[in-house]
């Protein structure tokens, strides 16, 4: 799970990881239009997105498509997120170390 973590701490992979998942099959190419970076570079994202196994790859002839896996996602969302889903609101709101929270003066 840490390369998942690794692996989304990166906005670049992070916009190649929506791409895919807007539309999977994408060529390198494909995946490097319109980004200010070279062909390598990209490439070197999905090398990290690999092997954290958030992109599958598949050969079609000369060109390898890849496709967003969404099992590690899955995975790290029930693991770190979904014990937060039955969370009462109401015991949230005592909590006061929280960012932008409104401090309540006790008399």
């Amino acid at each position: 799970m840490t390369d998942t973590f690794a692996a989304l701490s990166d906005p670049t992979r992070r916009l190649l990881l929506d791409r895919l998942s807007e539309k999977g099959g994408l060529t390198l190419s494909a995946l490097a239009e319109d980004l200010p970076m070279t062909r390598q570079a990209v490439a070197k994202h999905l090398a990290v997105l690999e092997a954290a196994e958030l992109v599958a790859t598949e050969r079609d002839g000369r060109c390898k498509r890849h496709y967003l896996n969404p099992m590690p996602l899955a995975k790290m969302a029930r693991r770190w997120l979904g014990r937060f889903e039955d969370v009462p609101l109401a015991a949230m709101a005592g909590f006061h170390g929280a960012p932008g929270a409104v401090q309540v003066a006790r008399t």
